[in-house]
């Protein structure tokens, strides 16, 4: 197999086994297995287990960005968008938990890439919204993902609040307008912006 055939074959299989199980919980072995190679090659490629947790994590972070644009003129489609994603993208919020539980307080790698990254986002949404970059507008850069990621954080809190229509296609197109309805208000509903 091909150098850059293996690493993205172990970028893969890792995807799917940090998703499930964690960092701690993850195993190389298995990982290696579905990916079609022996062991030692993670350690060739990445150095380790935690460093090839932070390749996926780099990777799965720039399919959101590739994907999802910046809020712009219409931070309430932003915030459908984001839903899409995490719908159609289950493991990324599962990726972003098993990460902060295993880190905590450490700094990330790439974190210079994705502070600036988000205030690229924050400052795309003040734009949108006429207003200038603030932490103000940060907080609610994270809050607008934050209603876009929770119905997949917690989808059996979703099952026991709204019923078993929360896992249904239905019960999504409800909860994407619901979403995009809500974010509306919130903002004022101004126009030019999802109103």
């Amino acid at each position: 197999m091909p150098k850059e055939a293996t690493r993205d074959a172990l970028l893969s299989a890792a995807r799917s086994e940090f998703a499930a199980h964690g960092i701690a919980g993850a195993r190389v072995d298995r990982i290696a297995e579905r990916a079609g190679v022996n062991k030692e090659r993670i350690y060739g490629y990445f150095g380790s287990k935690e460093k090839l947790f932070d390749a996926v994590m780099t990777a799965v972070l720039d399919e959101l960005a590739e994907v999802v644009a910046m809020p712009g003129d219409d931070p309430v489609e932003y915030v459908g968008r984001i839903y899409d994603f995490h719908l159609a993208n289950p493991e990324l919020v599962r990726l972003q938990m098993w990460e902060s539980l295993h880190h905590r307080a450490d700094d990330l790698d790439g974190q210079e890439e994705r502070i600036a990254r988000c205030a690229r986002k924050a400052e795309s949404l003040a734009a949108g919204l006429g207003r200038d970059p603030s932490p103000e507008m940060a907080r609610t850069m994270m809050t607008l993902i934050g209603l876009a990621a929770w119905p997949m954080i917690m989808p059996r809190l979703g099952r026991i609040v709204v019923g078993d229509e929360s896992g249904t296609e239905e019960g999504h197109r409800r909860m994407r307008e619901h979403l995009v309805d809500f974010v509306r208000a919130a903002l004022g509903g101004e126009p030019g912006h999802g109103a």
